[in-house]
């Protein structure tokens, strides 16, 4: 399929032939799901913790006599069921992070790329360049361009210029092309794809 392509300053810059194995597969939102839910879980810490009644302070001795009180007896104060004792199956520091095949994240990829293709989402750039680096002029270019939330992706590495001036204007994001993923593309409303990320993404998914 041909799309046009766009400089920053909003003016045609001829025209592009994205493949349909990477741009035109079917949108399957199940595996958009999948491939959401293993980065979130990956990403997440893990470091909530709680103390078990070995860990908490306090004394090991019979708090009292075993017969004659008329209560129940106990053996010791740390337990869950006496107050200031440890927490009985509380949460422990540990990975969130599961499997996903190989296959099924690039399939995701392709089916999120496809998913901003189909609902005229995706934009082609040929170039994502700035010389002045300030944040004044490429807000003035993304606002003509109607970007109010999108995400850039350049090719190997991102310029630099463009880049710092990207860095505070809110609802813009940059990444090369190999920090291309499902999340980041689905929770922006644009995917601006320079040419070179393009060609980048193409290599990466055959």
């Amino acid at each position: 399929m041909k799309l046009d392509v766009i400089s920053l300053d909003n003016k045609k810059a001829g025209n592009i032939d994205l493949d349909d194995a990477i741009f035109g597969v079917e949108v399957r939102s199940d595996l958009l799901q999948r491939a959401v839910r293993w980065q979130l879980a990956k990403r997440q810490a893990g470091t909530h913790k709680s103390r078990n009644r070995s860990e908490v302070s306090g004394t090991g001795a019979k708090p009292f006599r075993q017969k004659g009180t008329g209560g129940a007896r106990q053996g010791s104060r740390k337990g869950p069921h006496m107050r200031g004792g440890g927490k009985s199956f509380g949460p422990v520091v540990r990975s969130h992070a599961h499997d996903l095949p190989k296959k099924v994240r690039k399939l995701a990829l392709r089916t999120a790329l496809s998913a901003k293709q189909a609902d005229g989402s995706l934009i082609v750039l040929d170039k994502a360049e700035l010389k002045s680096g300030k944040t004044a002029d490429l807000s003035k270019m993304v606002a003509a361009l109607g970007w109010k939330n999108a995400l850039v992706i350049d090719g190997e590495t991102v310029n630099e210029g463009f880049a710092r001036a990207a860095r505070n204007i809110v609802g813009l994001d940059v990444l090369p092309s190999q920090g291309a993923n499902v999340y980041d593309i689905l929770r922006r409303e644009k995917l601006v794809l320079t040419k070179d990320a393009v060609e980048k993404l193409v290599e990466r998914l055959k």
